[in-house]
C-alpha cells in the first residue's frame, strides 16, 4: 500500500497549520508541523547560548537536538531532549530566531532529512511549511500553496497575540510578517516558492471553513483520479 503524501506551503499567518491539522483529522493521517521543528531547533540554540550568527555553532546545535512531535493533529505537543516545549516555543522571539536560523542551510538540511524519515515511516502524512512541497516531498500526491495579502496575515497574527496577551501592536506584527516573508523568499537554501504543480488558494477574503472545503475537494478528487491510495 503506498502513502498518501500531503504538503501544504504558504508564508506565515496564512493558516497552514490550522488547515494541515484539519486536513490530517478528515483523512486520519499524520500530521507534521515543521514550523514547529524550526521552533524547536530556535528554543534550543537559545538555551545554548550561541550566536545565530555562528552558523557551525548552529549546526551542531541542531544536530544535537532530540525533536519528537506526539499526539493527535488537535493536541499534538512538541517535545525537544525529553521535555515538553510545546507552549515554550510559541513566543515571538523564539518565532523571530526560528525565522532566522531556518535560513541555514545546515539546519535545512538535517530538519528536511528527519521530515523525509518521519514521512517515510508513516501510512500517509500532512506536512505544512516553507519547502514541502518543493523541497522536502517535490513528488508528493498533492501540494497546495496557501496565501494571503500580508496585511491580512499580520491580522491573523496579531489577533492570536493578543489571545496570549503579547503585547505586540499591530505594526508590529505587519513589519515582522514582512520581514519573514523577505527572508524565506530570498534565501539560498530553499526558498519559499510555488511548485509548478501546486493549487494555489488565496485566503485573504476566504473563511477557514470555505478553504478546508476547497482543498477536500481537490484531494478527493485526486483520489478518484488515482485510486484510493497516492503515492510519493
Amino acid at each position: 500500500m503506498t502513502s498518501m503524501i500531503i504538503a501544504i506551503d504558504g508564508p506565515s499567518g496564512a493558516g497552514k497549520s490550522t488547515l494541515g491539522r484539519m486536513i490530517a483529522r478528515e483523512f486520519n493521517l499524520l500530521y507534521i508541523d515543521t514550523g514547529a521543528m524550526y521552533r524547536a531547533v530556535a528554543l534550543a540554540v537559545t538555551e545554548s547560548g550561541v550566536s545565530t550568527s555562528d552558523r557551525a555553532a548552529v549546526a551542531e546545535v541542531t544536530g544535537r537536538a532530540v525533536i519528537n512531535l506526539r499526539g493527535d493533529p488537535d493536541s499534538l505537543r512538541v517535545m525537544l531532549d525529553g521535555r515538553d516545549v510545546s507552549d515554550e516555543i510559541r513566543s515571538e522571539r523564539i518565532g523571530h530566531t526560528a525565522s532566522v536560523v531556518s535560513a541555514i542551510p545546515e539546519v535545512r538540511r538535517e530538519l528536511v532529512r528527519r521530515q523525509r524519515e518521519m514521512g517515510a515511516r508513516s501510512g500517509g502524512v500532512v506536512l505544512d511549511g516553507r519547502d514541502i512541497g518543493t523541497v522536502v516531498f517535490p513528488a508528493a500526491a498533492v501540494k497546495f500553496f496557501l496565501t494571503a495579502v500580508p496585511e491580512a496575515r499580520a491580522k491573523r497574527r496579531y489577533d492570536e497575540e493578543r489571545v496570549k496577551a503579547q503585547e505586540h501592536t499591530f505594526e508590529d506584527t505587519l513589519a515582522d510578517i514582512n520581514a519573514r516573508d523577505r527572508r524565506d523568499s530570498t534565501r539560498a537554501d530553499s526558498p519559499l516558492a510555488i511548485a509548478e504543480d501546486a493549487v494555489v488558494i488565496d485566503t485573504t477574503e476566504l473563511s477557514i471553513e470555505d478553504v478546508f472545503a476547497r482543498m477536500v475537494d481537490v484531494i478527493r478528487d485526486r483520489q478518484q483520479a488515482g485510486g484510493q491510495n497516492m503515492s510519493l
